[in-house]
């Protein structure tokens, strides 16, 4: 019986500490970020099970007196739209330390990639877009944004 009850509680106790754990693996990456040229501010948040970022800051937000638009977007349907409050993350999801299984967007090229997030350190996002394998692309750091 005793058994029984330490087993009861090992197993309460290890399956609370590793939601836990789990809840809290997703909250570093939370936040605002600036890209490697500190030209833009993206904000990750959760949506539901996954990541997504949003650009909420451009050191130039106007060119010639109206909104920069996403003009080298491939679908040219979409190249009207204004680049402040971009979706520009989308899909992530965390697995063993990393944050994938998602999209970026890149609006200088009009391209999306698939994306990984890593962290480096309190302040530092490694962000990770490639085509296919993950192993070839391009990886930046991304700093956080202090107040």
């Amino acid at each position: 019986m005793k058994i029984r009850h330490f087993a009861s509680v090992f197993f309460i106790l290890f399956f609370v500490s590793s939601s836990t754990a789990f809840a809290q693996s997703n909250t570093p990456v939370l936040g605002t970020w600036f890209n490697t040229e500190k030209t833009a501010q993206i904000e990750i948040m959760n949506s539901g099970e996954e990541l997504l970022g949003k650009i909420i800051w451009l050191e130039n937000p106007n060119k010639d007196g109206a909104p920069v638009l996403d003009n080298a977007n491939e679908n040219e349907k979409l190249r009207n739209r204004p680049i402040m409050g971009l979706t520009i993350l989308e899909g992530l999801t965390y697995q063993n330390g990393v944050w994938k299984g998602g999209k970026i967007y890149d609006p200088n090229s009009g391209k999306t990639y698939s994306c990984e997030l890593k962290m480096k350190g309190k302040e530092k996002l490694e962000v990770k877009g490639y085509l296919g394998f993950s192993w070839i692309g391009k990886t930046v750091e991304w700093s956080r944004v202090t107040k």
